[in-house]
């Protein structure tokens, strides 16, 4: 049999596991309807002989519908059971993650720069992923070295909290760059405070943007 995280390790002697989720002997109700191995129907029994049934082949007895009635167990081993499941949770939470988007020109100002790196630094450390966008106007067009240049040094003074998704790329008159961020346990925050709260309604400079600068792009990346 495959081995997986925390099978049979971490949760041996626990039969209760995250979010009260009951195992083996811990399970309380009377009568159980029972799922096998292989998802078969094995019909409505006490738990004490569902779990007999588990301990033949194994596994264990796990509770995964408390709230019907009678109450679902499925047979199944425990570690793997945790594994697929932090698996989904977390299939589920890239799927839902949002590209935010900052925009800047090259004449930025100091402060304004930092601001934007604010903004940003806290749109990733919120879970999203954040595209920099440096748009060139008017003359601009004849230093896009610069633009370039601005846009690496907007990513660099992020890397504590994202990587890049690859290196900025022209697109018409426009320097982009996508960051991603870094798992929460290895993020190191330069421009917000630990507690500070995602602000999407902050002012935003009339000379530095657009109207619709900085507007959410409402596409999930897979």
């Amino acid at each position: 049999m495959p081995k997986y995280p925390n099978s049979r390790g971490k949760y041996q002697n626990r039969n209760r596991g995250p979010k009260g989720l009951r195992r083996n002997d811990r399970i309380r109700a009377a009568e159980v309807r029972v799922i096998g191995p292989e998802g078969t129907n094995l019909g409505v029994m006490p738990p004490r002989k569902a779990l007999e049934l588990a301990k033949k082949v194994g596994l264990d007895l796990i509770e995964v519908s408390p709230s019907a009635r009678p109450p679902v167990c499925r047979i199944l081993d425990f570690g793997k059971f945790l594994y697929e499941e932090s698996k989904k949770a977390k299939d589920t939470k890239q799927a839902s993650t949002k590209l935010k988007e900052v925009k800047f020109r090259v004449g930025i100002g100091e402060h304004d720069f930092v601001t934007k790196l604010r903004r940003a630094e806290s749109f990733l450390d919120h879970g999203n992923k954040v595209k920099l966008t440096l748009q060139f106007r008017g003359r601009e067009n004849e230093h896009r070295e610069l633009g370039f240049e601005r846009v690496k040094l907007a990513a660099q003074e992020l890397v504590g909290v994202a990587t890049a998704d690859s290196e900025p790329k022209l697109v018409g008159r426009q320097v982009t760059q996508i960051l991603s961020p870094l798992p929460e346990s290895k993020r190191v925050l330069k421009f917000n405070a630990p507690d500070h709260e995602l602000d999407e309604s902050e002012d935003h400079d009339e000379d530095d943007f657009e109207p619709e600068d900085e507007a959410e792009v409402e596409e999930a990346q897979s």
